[in-house]
């Protein structure tokens, strides 16, 4: 969700290029580099994002993106299993790792002076993994154990699982990042290794450094580094199975003893944000604060307030994807009222939005806050990394991320309403309630 800034300090805020200088080069052996200064701390951001995500797993394998970056954090040619972060933390410093549907980033954050050794250890992972069948074994466990945790005890992540796995019917986005656990369950070494070779390779990353640096330095340090290392040769396109027109509006309830508070969502088909073609993704970022961004959006004003209907309602997108994203509504109601008729509530407001259109005063209330939101992020260094490694991983361009402040800026109310009427098809949407099991009256039992 976007930040929420009010007060009449923001009226007048011109909107700024994104904070301090932005440089990019690519290195010969295809490596991208994007360098952020910010000169207010000695501290950097380094992070290598590769092109490669859950999405684009071999079928049969779902999981194994996630599963090679546990493994990333075994030895090497010249380094201990587990070397690599403890010489990070020795120097003071934090790292992690992340797997996306589209992508797959690695970061530390450090003393400006020891970015030369983060891309020491970085580049010495990109081509130099080892890994032992006792490495495999026990990060495997690591991963389903993570599946339990954060999936199968969760009603709420088993809810959102099922519906995204009906949402799309032949693209891979249907599959969970972290795996189906059957699948999990099967993945091997030789699995992680041809998945590593595959796709670990500086013609298929981008380099994001953030921070206390010169553009000149970081260059001289990535050719060091990073330049010698062999590009793979034949990276195929990155294509992947195109989804079919979706004619049918799919429904599904799941019904879970621990759920505490029920809820009814609707998730639809959206277009992502693509290179040099931003303004519909940037109109449903509007639409979704319009809808659900906070207690003065359309939906909490109408179902929370004046018919009291809803404890919580919200409306969420985000465009930054390689395919069709989703853009979701979703209504939580008050006791006593059904799912069937918050999910009735639910739509009479968004007919009635569509009736009305967008009253004037709310969108310029939103078009302040969406522009200091911009402004504000501008001071998150390690944010402003995140943008440019999503975004270049997913799809975008370096100029399409400088340029997005500004189309987000653009944007009026009939592109909002246009936006509008291409989503709202229920037959590209998925309806979903979340729900307790129902109970027969004690009496009733025999």
């Amino acid at each position: 969700m976007l930040g929420r800034l009010t007060g009449v300090a923001l009226i007048g805020l011109a909107l700024p290029a994104m904070a301090g200088e932005v440089t990019t080069f690519t290195l010969d052996n295809g490596l991208e580099a994007v360098v952020i200064e910010n000169h207010r701390a000695p501290v950097v951001v380094h992070m290598l994002w590769y092109r490669v995500g859950s999405a684009d797993e071999p079928p049969g394998r779902s999981g194994i993106a996630h599963f090679l970056e546990h493994l990333m954090f075994k030895g090497t040619d010249t380094r201990a299993s587990g070397e690599f972060s403890q010489i990070v933390e020795l120097n003071g410093g934090t790292d992690n790792a992340f797997t996306s549907l589209d992508y797959t980033g690695y970061f530390q954050r450090v003393a400006a002076d020891r970015l030369d050794l983060m891309m020491e250890l970085e580049a010495d992972r990109m081509r130099n993994l080892q890994m032992t069948e006792e490495d495999v074994a026990t990060e495997r466990d690591v991963i389903i154990e993570e599946r339990n945790q954060r999936v199968e005890n969760d009603p709420g992540a088993i809810f959102g699982e099922q519906r995204r796995a009906v949402q799309y019917f032949n693209h891979p986005y249907r599959i969970p990042i972290i795996g189906w656990r059957h699948e999990m369950e099967t993945l091997t070494r030789e699995d992680a290794l041809e998945f590593y070779r595959r796709f670990y390779a500086p013609n298929n990353a981008v380099l994001v450094v953030a921070g206390d640096v010169e553009p000149d330095e970081v260059r001289r340090l990535a050719e060091e580094h990073y330049g010698p290392l062999a590009p793979t040769p034949d990276l195929a396109p990155r294509v992947r199975p195109a989804e079919p027109p979706q004619l049918a509006e799919r429904r599904l309830t799941y019904a879970d003893p621990r759920v505490a508070q029920p809820y009814v969502i609707r998730t639809y088909l959206a277009p992502e944000r693509d290179p040099g073609a931003q303004e519909k993704a940037a109109a449903l970022t509007y639409l979704a604060e319009i809808l659900g961004g906070g207690t003065t959006s359309v939906l909490a004003r109408k179902l929370q307030f004046e018919t009291q209907t809803a404890v919580f309602t919200t409306a969420f997108y985000d465009g930054t994807a390689l395919d069709d994203t989703t853009f979701g509504v979703a209504v939580v109601p008050v006791e006593g009222v059904s799912l069937e008729e918050a999910e009735a509530a639910m739509d009479r407001v968004l007919a009635e939005f569509m009736a009305e259109g967008i009253d004037d005063a709310q969108f310029e209330r939103i078009r302040f806050q969406i522009r200091a939101a911009e402004i504000y992020a501008q001071d998150d260094t390690q944010g402003l990394a995140r943008r440019y490694g999503e975004g270049m991983t997913s799809g975008l361009t370096a100029a399409d991320i400088e340029a997005w402040p500004a189309v987000l800026d653009a944007v009026t109310k009939e592109d909002v309403m246009a936006a509008a009427a291409e989503l709202f098809d229920r037959r590209r949407a998925v309806t979903g309630w979340l729900t307790a099991p129902a109970t027969e009256p004690a009496e009733a039992i025999q």
